[in-house]
């Protein structure tokens, strides 16, 4: 239970970080293959699913709402050992991920999931330099349906290894508002503002409705290639891990680098990696 609650917090981390997968955190832990299980055999295999699903989700919610501002913090100050820290715990998941399609030989098709996804990651990164105007959030019904769209794609992409919900909120202008109206919420919660927290819900339960609905809708889609094609999948999947160090050093402000920063970086990652290793498999 308190490994699994420490997963859900790691996921619930990268996903505050525009560059960082939560998919592939979940891939680095060996979390991947039971958590799309789980949720898609949520009524069949009921509690069984539960065991897995609420701790998962209650340590991300817990990191997602406490540790919010601290890797705000983190990023602002120390961006490169944080990153680094980062591409420790993806590069530790893949002595994982070859398993999976070892005494398999390379094709043209698997290549080319290979090559294909490697570029969606660089490509999200390069366009994810920016992340926009604010979004508009006032309560009304057109904005109600866009943070109900908006929950939709980034749980989508938040389940993807590889791909960063985060980047994809970004993108779409809404990532300042939803990390903002997080840190508002707790701040009308601490105060037992309720005023202030009815507004903070009128964006929060929308964006979450939207969530929980794109999460179960990208699990159906993943079972189904990974029923149909597995190892074309993992190969995808190969590219997205690999891509992701990559694109999240790219989005890294480099205007503190020195030696110090370097060696502290690469301490970093190296407990990155030991992390993902502690928190796999099994």
């Amino acid at each position: 239970m308190i490994k699994k609650l420490l997963q859900g917090m790691v996921v619930g981390i990268a996903n505050i970080i525009p560059g960082v997968s939560g998919g592939t955190m979940m891939v680095a832990m060996g979390l991947y293959d039971k958590l799309i299980h789980a949720i898609t055999h949520l009524k069949s295999e009921f509690k069984e699913s539960l065991k897995l699903l609420i701790p998962i989700f209650l340590g991300a919610g817990i990191a997602i709402v406490a540790l919010s501002r601290l890797f705000e913090f983190l990023l602002e100050n120390y961006p490169i050992p944080t990153n680094f820290a980062f591409c420790g715990l993806i590069a530790g998941s893949l002595p994982f991920i070859f398993k999976k399609v070892k005494g398999h030989s390379v094709s043209v098709g698997k290549a080319v999931c290979f090559i294909i996804f490697f570029a969606i990651v660089i490509l999200m990164a390069v366009m994810g330099e920016t992340s926009g105007n604010a979004a508009d959030v006032s309560f009304g019904l057109i904005n109600v349906v866009k943070l109900l769209l908006v929950g939709i794609i980034a749980a989508a992409t938040m389940v993807i290894p590889g791909v960063s919900g985060s980047m994809m909120l970004m993108l779409l202008g809404y990532y300042d508002t939803i990390l903002k109206t997080i840190n508002n919420f707790m701040d009308a919660l601490v105060v037992f503002d309720i005023q202030d927290l009815l507004v903070q819900c009128g964006i929060l339960i929308p964006f979450g409705i939207g969530v929980i609905l794109g999460i179960f809708l990208i699990a159906k889609i993943i079972e189904f290639i990974f029923s149909k094609a597995e190892i074309h999948a993992y190969y995808a999947i190969i590219g997205l891990i690999l891509a992701s160090p990559i694109a999240i050093l790219l989005k890294t402000d480099w205007s503190g680098f020195s030696i110090l920063t370097l060696v502290i970086g690469l301490v970093t990652f190296a407990a990155g990696w030991f992390v993902s290793s502690k928190l796999g498999g099994e």
